[in-house]
């Protein structure tokens, strides 16, 4: 059984603030008084966030607890969302992708994306033949 749909999300969002601060997780640890890897399991929603912890992070990442547990007046989004984003490395693509200025190369990435993709999915199909 994987980690909670919950820790991921507030993880997700932990990770999301920290990166939009521009803070590294080595600060984010040294403040808390734990490992790099310690923040990396919150952000992967692999080990819970205690109360206190969770107080303190906010604190740090100049945000709410209601914000990071995702208890804002309005849904900024739904779970799979976040699930999605909890894929080691999609963070990074998102932001790379939103660094793209031009449109037409934006579309040209999601036209490659979407043709590595499918053909990743007819592989297995390739070779049962």
């Amino acid at each position: 059984m994987g980690p909670d749909p919950i820790d991921v999300a507030v993880g997700h969002r932990i990770r999301v603030r920290r990166k939009w601060l521009g803070v590294s997780q080595s600060t984010l640890a040294d403040h808390l008084g734990v490992s790099f890897q310690q923040v990396q399991k919150y952000e992967r929603g692999a080990n819970r966030v205690s109360a206190s912890m969770l107080v303190r992070i906010a604190q740090k990442l100049e945000t709410s607890v209601g914000e990071l547990v995702g208890e804002t007046a309005e849904p900024v989004a739904d779970a799979s969302l976040f699930e999605k984003l909890a894929v080691p490395g999609a963070v990074q693509l998102l932001e790379a992708f939103a660094s793209v200025q031009q449109p037409s190369l934006r579309t040209a990435i999601l036209n490659l994306t979407r043709s590595l993709i499918e053909d990743a999915a007819e592989q297995p199909t390739r070779r049962a033949r």
